[in-house]
């Protein structure tokens, strides 16, 4: 391998171990040494790919968005050209894609935050691209749209946060089918004149 080669297999080595180690134990009680450890990599060959714990994190979630994004987009692009129709795409298809594996739901929807202020503005910008899925999903629809159309999906946003952090955490957590359905009531409740 060159070198460009084995410093793109040593990171992705990392952002793999990360994956698990973020999600369990999590992002705090994992160390760098533990994150080389299970890479397979030296403590100093971890530097040469990420500044820190932080930034490790950050790519991780950034992935977990970016993967999620294009799951969604793709839902809603095959749903029929109707609000509900895409509500339901693009609800189930969120819901099912973060919990389809848990790791990726922890990370996204509680380790981010564990980790503190340095990963807000990533947090942000996942938040500031979900909103546009919604606002561009129901925008070019022939339907009578809220006047704050951004405010909206930011707070439909937030609802189905909460949802998932609730099956995240809890001990006996409820079933996808309960979210999805609690959270498409919501988006149709909201939209509903």
């Amino acid at each position: 391998m060159t070198a460009e080669e084995r410093l793109a297999d040593r990171r992705e080595r990392l952002i793999l171990a990360a994956y698990t180690l973020f999600a369990n134990p999590g992002f705090h009680a994992t160390t760098i040494e533990r994150l080389c450890a299970t890479a397979r990599i030296s403590n100093r060959a971890f530097y040469e790919c990420f500044s820190g714990r932080e930034a490790l994190m950050r790519a991780v979630y950034d992935r977990c968005v970016e993967e999620t994004l294009q799951s969604i987009i793709k839902a809603i692009d095959q749903a029929p050209p109707n609000l509900d129709a895409r509500i339901v795409a693009g609800i189930t298809e969120y819901v099912r894609f973060v919990t389809a594996d848990e790791r990726r739901a922890r990370i996204m929807h509680l380790e981010v935050r564990r980790a503190g202020d340095v990963l807000s503005g990533a947090r942000q910008r996942a938040v500031t691209e979900f909103t546009k899925i919604i606002e561009s999903s129901v925008g070019d629809l022939p339907v009578q749209l809220p006047s704050e159309l951004h405010l909206l999906a930011l707070a439909l946003i937030g609802a189905i946060t909460e949802l998932l952090i609730e099956w995240v955490v809890s001990d006996h957590p409820p079933s996808t089918e309960v979210i999805i359905k609690s959270a498409v009531h919501v988006f149709r409740r909201s939209f509903s004149r």
